[in-house]
């Protein structure tokens, strides 16, 4: 309230006397204008932050809104000055009729936003697909590790690569073991390679989210990689998935062609607009 009254006072600072005829303008149109003007007012404000901000006297904010209902500047400062004259009318009320519609607009907007967030969360989970998957690997030997370097083609979207690992104490790589991941271009480069440092004789969840883009052709995994000198393991990995999560837009446009396929294509749609005589 206290905010937007300090807008009223700005519009009436800026607004210039004149003596030109006036047009009282209706309570209803006023608090239109006056949410309007608050919107205008806090967009200006929203792009004007930082060390570029704009100057609010040197700008034609308000007049357009005045001009979109039909009034000039001095209308609207004629019709707020002449509530000083109406006994039954305050410009507080008008003020308070503006924020309810500001409240109501905002209640609206939460709610279609929260229906977009909802349409795009089952967009996503009806499209995130798993593309690999291994519930046990153990590595007792050397040789077991012929077969820790997974590589698949990728395309725009993310990838979410999870999996529980345990090093117990009959691992001999006093030096550690690793996890690294990587992108690959279509030149075999590494992009964005992540390296994670696996902690021995504990039950642990290693989870990592990668965003790949149409530059990258390949994401490759070393699930365990060794040290210079690798001594005999004794690693148990479970429950290894990795997951392609599409893009949120190609997600939801997947589902709507999805549904469209549903209620357009199927048979009972085709056969309520078939004619009755028909063979």
């Amino acid at each position: 309230m206290k905010r937007f009254s300090a807008i009223i006072f700005a519009v009436l600072i800026f607004l210039a006397g004149s003596c030109a005829r006036h047009t009282i303008i209706s309570d209803d149109e006023l608090a239109q204008i006056f949410h309007d003007a608050f919107l205008a007012n806090a967009y200006i404000e929203d792009r004007s932050f930082g060390e570029q901000r704009m100057r609010f006297d040197s700008l034609n904010i308000y007049e357009p809104i005045f001009a979109r209902y039909g009034y000039t500047t001095s209308d609207v400062q004629y019709t707020i000055g002449n509530f000083s004259k109406r006994k039954s009318a305050r410009l507080g009320d008008v003020v308070e009729r503006a924020i309810v519609m500001l409240e109501r607009e905002s209640k609206l907007y939460e709610h279609e936003v929260a229906i977009l967030d909802t349409i795009d969360q089952v967009a996503l989970r009806t499209f995130t697909r798993p593309i690999f998957t291994d519930s046990l690997i153990r590595l007792s030997r050397l040789r077991d590790t012929s077969k820790l370097r997974l590589c698949f083609d990728v395309r725009a979207g993310e990838y979410l690569i999870q999996f529980r690992y345990k090093i117990d104490s009959l691992d001999r790589n006093k030096k550690g073991l690793r996890t690294r991941a990587w992108f690959e271009n279509r030149d075999g480069k590494q992009i964005l390679p992540y390296n994670y440092t696996m902690r021995p004789n504990r039950d642990l969840q290693f989870s990592r989210r990668m965003k790949a883009d149409t530059s990258h052709r390949k994401l490759c995994l070393d699930i365990v990689l060794f040290n210079d000198k690798p001594q005999r393991p004794s690693v148990t990995i479970r429950d290894l998935e990795i997951q392609y999560i599409p893009q949120a837009t190609i997600a939801v446009d997947s589902l709507y062609l999805k549904q469209l396929d549903i209620r357009l294509f199927a048979d009972e749609f085709f056969s309520g607009i078939q004619p009755k005589d028909s063979l």
